[in-house]
């Protein structure tokens, strides 16, 4: 989605906290089309770490020094070290790309990796499958938009958002079919388990927020670029 909106092709994008995060404050340095950030919400990814039906792996303890599959600088990146870091010290999480979702989950089966992060469906599959999981968490979305998208635009689209999320809150289960064809055939509409889809309103992106969540990420070396502020990346005019 931000390689369309690099191209122009949308106004808007969404995409995991973090990585929006990154992306906005990283953009003009990079050459990239500038954003900012325009709400928190309002996915809420459910992201497990997993460890093969074979592995000799049983808590998080035992990932020290020991590399994790994610996608660099998206949610499952993202999530693995807020995860680890309750277990083990920041120096000793170790992350490596391993491809797309499915050769991730392929290469955690066959041993290439001793664990992986995963969202839904997958983490279904893994079940069903017979592969452990050592913990989860839920990823925040939130979303960023050009200046081009003005205030009164953007307040529409996340009341959209707001009775969307209310809806398949209500009933996960009417909207799993999108999640089964990702898998194709790798799952029963019964085995998928709808219970960790979560969705919120959008919500106004605070200054607490942001310095919080940039804090943490300049806590790690090669995350984001520093020098950035609140006013330089945050714009909540769809509230104003």
């Amino acid at each position: 989605m931000e390689g369309i909106y690099n191209d122009g092709g949308v106004d808007q994008y969404r995409i995991c906290e973090w990585g929006v995060m990154k992306r906005t404050v990283e953009a003009v340095a990079n050459g990239q089309r500038p954003a900012k950030i325009v709400a928190l919400g309002a996915a809420m990814s459910k992201m497990a770490i997993i460890v093969g039906p074979k592995s000799h792996i049983y808590e998080p303890e035992q990932l020290k020094n020991t590399p994790v599959a994610v996608s660099p600088f998206n949610g499952s990146h993202f999530t693995t070290l807020k995860m680890l870091e309750g277990f083990i010290r920041k120096e000793e999480i170790q992350v490596t790309n391993a491809g797309t979702m499915q050769e991730r989950f392929e290469a955690v089966r066959n041993g290439e990796v001793a664990a992986g992060n995963f969202y839904e469906p997958w983490i279904s599959v893994a079940q069903k499958q017979g592969f452990r999981i050592l913990m989860e968490s839920h990823s925040t979305r939130s979303e960023a938009a050009s200046e081009e998208l003005d205030g009164p635009t953007l307040a529409a689209m996340f009341r959209a958002e707001t009775v969307a999320a209310g809806m398949i809150n209500a009933n996960p289960n009417r909207y799993t079919h999108y999640f089964l064809n990702e898998v194709e055939g790798l799952l029963e509409p019964d085995e998928f388990q709808s219970w960790r889809l979560l969705y919120g309103p959008p919500v106004p992106y605070t200054r607490q927020r942001f310095d919080d969540t940039y804090s943490w990420m300049l806590s790690y070396t090669g995350l984001i670029n520093d020098g950035s502020s609140y006013e330089d990346a945050v714009d909540n005019r769809a509230w104003e």
